[in-house]
């Protein structure tokens, strides 16, 4: 309020307008950017797939997680029932060592059959203390998925063997694959990449802001509020065109526009990988089928075989070393029908997992 023309001018009788007057303004200021271009619509639109893509990114982690802890859990049942094959092959080797001990105190065998008999049922025991260790491991493996300290793994070994529920035969249709949260995601990218260009495009437009602000004004708090002369208000209007840094906009537009391409690419690979999992799933789904029914047939077989040269060998029928030969193919048999099982249980989880969750 400084002039000569107040230097004179009273506010109230006595007291003249000081030099320096206060002014005190108390209320709301606000500034719009009319959005003609769009900019900001699509910056919007943008954030909210990137967020979408971040949803499906950890639903993508959830279902590895989910088939990581089914996968262990198979493992570890096939494991218990490798046990119960080993600890019943121990048993019947402890037999056959008591029996050609026997032999050889009759005369009928000799030392080098006890040690090969022995020999063999050390080896199973070491079998058996080495799948006593993968037990353990595979149970805290489950416990760390699940964050927990290690712990026994409650479980039934005898649904190892039980019919797997009906499988997916033939054909995927390919609703099923956009069901994988990897390839939503991708989706996702896509969209948030388009926004984003279409963004970087309606920077190079100028801006057209709108800023009010309303609010009470006075030079004494005693009017601040009491007076309607008081109000202050003001609204304005600006038109800014970017000059100066056109260089970095069309930086930003350039960079948008390689965003989507890699988009794009993500896209496709994700689609590629998906059918392809999917296709080796279904194929290996039939084989094992087949090649659990040839495994469990070939199984029967040579535990017939065990026995018959167990009784000819009591009548000097057979050599101690075919009664090895039969026991040793049959516990290697024993073993590879638990792990071709295993393998066809652990193909639904991988068609649970390859279909991104399940297809129902």
């Amino acid at each position: 309020m400084d002039g000569a023309g107040n230097a004179s001018t009273e506010i109230t009788p006595g007291q003249t307008v000081p030099v320096n007057l206060p002014d005190m303004y108390v209320g709301l200021q606000s500034s719009w950017e009319v959005d003609i271009w769009g900019k900001l619509r699509n910056q919007r639109k943008s954030a909210i797939s990137h967020y979408l893509s971040s949803i499906e990114g950890t639903n993508f982690v959830i279902s590895n997680l989910v088939a990581d802890v089914a996968i262990y859990y198979n493992e570890l049942l096939a494991l218990d029932n490798e046990l119960d094959i080993i600890k019943q092959t121990i048993q019947k080797q402890q037999e056959a060592l008591m029996v050609v001990k026997l032999q050889k105190e009759a005369g009928r065998a000799n030392e080098l059959a006890v040690q090969q008999f022995n020999a063999q049922l050390l080896n199973t025991q070491v079998l058996e203390k080495n799948t006593l260790q993968q037990i353990t491991e595979t149970e805290n493996k489950i416990n760390f998925l699940l964050g927990r300290y290690p712990q026994v793994i409650e479980r039934a070994k005898d649904v190892f063997f039980k019919d797997m529920p009906q499988q997916i035969s033939a054909g995927v249709p390919s609703q099923l694959l956009a069901n994988r949260p990897d390839v939503r995601e991708a989706e996702f990218q896509i969209e948030a990449s388009k926004f984003d260009l279409k963004a970087a495009k309606a920077a190079f437009y100028p801006n057209f802001n709108i800023t009010a602000s309303f609010g009470f004004q006075a030079f004494n708090p005693e009017f601040l509020f009491s007076s309607p002369a008081s109000i202050a208000y003001s609204a304005m209007g600006t038109l800014v065109a970017p000059l100066i840094n056109m260089n970095a906009l069309a930086a930003q537009f350039n960079t948008a526009k390689a965003n989507q391409l890699i988009s794009m690419y993500n896209y496709q690979k994700a689609i590629l990988n998906a059918y392809v999992e999917v296709a080796n799933e279904l194929s290996n789904i039939r084989n094992l089928q087949q090649i659990n029914a040839l495994k469990k047939q070939q199984s029967e077989v040579l535990k017939q075989a065990v026995e018959t040269s167990n009784e000819l060998y009591k009548y000097a029928r057979a050599s101690y070393l075919e009664v090895l030969m039969a026991q040793q193919n049959a516990l290697q048999v024993s073993l590879e029908l638990i792990e071709a099982t295993k393998r066809q249980r652990l193909s639904a989880i991988n068609i649970y997992k390859a279909l991104g969750g399940g297809w129902r």
